[in-house]
């Protein structure tokens, strides 16, 4: 029974916002589920996940399932009225599996082995380890597939968080596979890969393995196919789950991203399609100079793989997690303020990561919804109010962001840029990527992340940070754009490789290198990148760090010029007329206000709105065809004031004139109909 996608999708449109959890009733006794159930329905949890981790439980020996206690918690989560988002249980094998084959282990590029013990501990190209799972896939569909709680299935759980790359001999014949599929002929793969260069031609497909660990540095081209390889072989993992389970009901299927700055092994652009619905695992990482800044921009990355849908944020935590060197616990109001954060940028469903805290294993320490110290906490009374807050919003369910920017970001060209042997190790994609968000954000400006490629004709400005590789069609697209009259900012670094992580080189010399040159009128000669301690002044009074360039214009006129650095009075920012629109070049890391600054120059040059608004506030909104609500959300530690006319959902008050945001709080405001034409 495989139903249309549009079917499967519409199953799952819910008329309100959905507050829901991760619940892991294998490590508890039934009295606590009973309790567990009870406070859910308190705290207005509609939606839990369960059989994410179930293997060993509902399979303990080979061949031997044993399904009451899952068939007893889906049977009383039904009857409280809560829905089910049942997982598959193929995350990590259980010991009897890997005891048995541990060729299903997972190999380092070292050639070592990972041992049971963990987590997804499984290669994915293993043959035995697809067989074991999808026969336990097939033992759950069969039992649940037409259970009245269930409204989700949960494919395996964050796919390649800790085992994307393995390097096994079954992942190297995968891996031939693979190339032979996309290059057809040995002579094809040598030209790819520039296999002249030290001696590396291959005369056989056998002669081909992953990039393991080698005594210098690795073909570039090896690794990045590698790279996407192993992407598209996970991406296949979870097809063949979805397929059984699609054969055998209509109940959407989805997998949870990791779209977070941690983790990139895996293209997102290229799993979206086969998702009935967009979710994603998002946590605060502390290790990053704008933690809240990079919640926004992966909830935005997420929005745009959804292409602009409502989506589901699958995990995210009450307070600390347990993974990072210094996991902090959040402040009163910031569970709140962050759930909102997504929820203003597109998210209708809002989930954590976990219901109940662990007392055993890894994650004992990491928070949840009810904590260890149980509900006479802060915490519990915060889990209440985030329920009462969704329910009031319940009206903005199903209506999209409004944005007039997109921002252009690649997996691949992450990849890429990090390889080995660049110019600087200090150049690193995601930064300049979160550099660029941030100079928007400070302009008060809503961002849609969109991939390499993707359509711009409902965007005024296009900005392109750090894009190292990029293929013709997609240069096409951002130089079509311009031409027709839109703004684009590109920034170093950007248009340097093909698709192969060739140099783009016309080979007769007669044209500059690089893939924007035309569109930005001007071309590089030279590299300069600077050491981490080297200020760049330029003589506009902006300053820069860890880049220079010398740069030639063509077309382009010159914005402004190092003043110091390796190249005094050479061109750090042009501005070209191309076509009906204009093209910013960049060609150093500007620092927060200067790029903010030039931001603001590009912004107002493509008409867009931008927002006067106070460090540490964001304001987002969400519209349909009848009405607009506004997010304001107040990240910092004052009162703040902002221009709203309507009705304030959270407090259930009338706003005229301003509203009044205490420091840390949001306000959420349904606009009164002149204000909400007002686009």
């Amino acid at each position: 029974m495989t139903t249309p996608r549009a079917d499967r999708v519409a199953s799952w449109s819910p008329e309100s916002l959905v507050l829901g959890c991760d619940y892991n009733p294998e490590q508890w006794s039934e009295d606590v589920w009973r309790r567990d159930v009870a406070l859910m329905n308190e705290a207005g949890v509609t939606l839990v996940a369960i059989n994410i981790f179930g293997w060993a439980e509902i399979e303990p020996r080979p061949g031997q399932y044993s399904f009451d206690r899952l068939d007893a918690i889906m049977d009383l989560l039904h009857s409280a009225g809560i829905r089910v988002n049942l997982g598959t249980g193929t995350s990590s094998p259980p010991a009897w599996l890997t005891t048995a084959r541990p060729d299903i282990l997972p190999t380092a590029a070292d050639g070592t082995r990972r041992w049971q013990g963990g987590r997804q501990g499984w290669c994915p190209s293993s043959p035995e380890f697809r067989a074991a799972a999808l026969g336990l896939v097939a033992k759950v569909a069969a039992r649940y597939s037409s259970h009245p709680a269930l409204a989700m299935w949960h494919v395996s759980n964050e796919l390649g968080c800790h085992n994307a790359h393995c390097y096994c001999d079954t992942s190297a014949a995968a891996f031939r596979v693979w190339l032979r599929a996309r290059y057809s002929t040995i002579d094809a793969l040598n030209e790819a890969w520039g296999t002249a260069f030290w001696s590396q031609r291959y005369s056989d497909w056998n002669e081909i393995l992953p990039p393991r660990t080698v005594l210098s540095s690795a073909n570039p081209a090896q690794r990045i196919d590698f790279s996407r390889f192993s992407s598209d072989e996970l991406l296949d993992y979870f097809r063949g789950e979805a397929a059984l389970l699609r054969s055998v009901s209509s109940i959407p299927v989805t997998t949870n991203f990791m779209v977070t700055a941690h983790i990139r092994s895996q293209n997102y652009w290229q799993w979206a399609s086969d998702m009935d619905v967009i979710a994603n695992d998002h946590y605060l990482d502390h290790r990053l100079p704008h933690p809240v800044s990079e919640l926004s921009f992966a909830a935005d990355l997420t929005r745009g793989l959804a292409h602009g849908e409502p989506w589901i944020l699958m995990e995210q935590a009450s307070s600390a997690v347990s993974w990072q060197p210094h996991n902090l616990a959040k402040h009163p109001g910031e569970m709140l303020r962050n759930t909102l954060t997504h929820v203003a940028r597109g998210a209708d469903t809002v989930c954590f990561f976990q219901w109940r805290a662990s007392r055993h294993g890894a994650e004992k320490f990491h928070s949840a919804l009810l904590p260890h110290a149980g509900t006479d906490t802060s915490i519990w009374r915060e889990t209440l109010d985030l329920g009462a807050k969704l329910h009031a919003l319940e009206s903005l369910a199903g209506t999209r962001v409004e944005a007039s920017v997109a921002l252009v970001f690649s997996w691949e060209a992450w990849w890429a840029a990090e390889g080995d042997s660049q110019p600087s190790e200090d150049v690193k994609y995601l930064e300049q990527v979160h550099a660029a968000y941030e100079a928007l954000r400070a302009n008060g400006v809503t961002v849609d992340v969109v991939a390499p490629g993707a359509p711009l004709d409902d965007y005024k400005l296009v900005v392109v940070p750090s894009l190292y590789l990029v293929n013709d069609h997609s240069v096409d697209v951002i130089t079509d754009f311009v031409a027709a009259g839109g703004v684009a900012v590109v920034t170093f670094f950007s248009g340097i490789v093909d698709e192969t992580d060739g140099i783009r080189l016309d080979p007769t010399g007669e044209t500059p290198p690089g893939a924007f040159h035309s569109l930005v009128g001007a071309w590089t000669e030279q590299f300069f990148p600077v050491t981490p301690q080297t200020e760049l002044v330029l003589n506009d009074g902006g300053l820069a760090t860890t880049w220079a360039e010398h740069v030639r214009p063509t077309t382009a006129d010159v914005v402004a010029e190092f003043a110091s650095g390796p190249v005094p009075g050479g061109p750090a920012i042009t501005r070209n007329r191309f076509g009906s629109g204009a093209a910013w070049y960049v060609a150093t890391a500007l620092d927060e206000a200067s790029f903010a600054d030039l931001m603001g120059r590009a912004l107002d040059e493509a008409d867009v709105e931008q927002l006067d608004l106070p460090a540490g506030v964001e304001v987002v909104t969400r519209s349909n065809d009848s009405d607009r609500f506004r997010f304001v959300i107040n990240h910092s530690a004052r009162e703040i004031s902002f221009p709203a006319n309507g009705a304030e959902l959270l407090t259930e008050s009338t706003v005229t004139g301003l509203v009044t945001v205490p420091a840390g709080g949001v306000r959420v405001i349904h606009l009164t109909a002149e204000e909400g034409a007002t686009r």
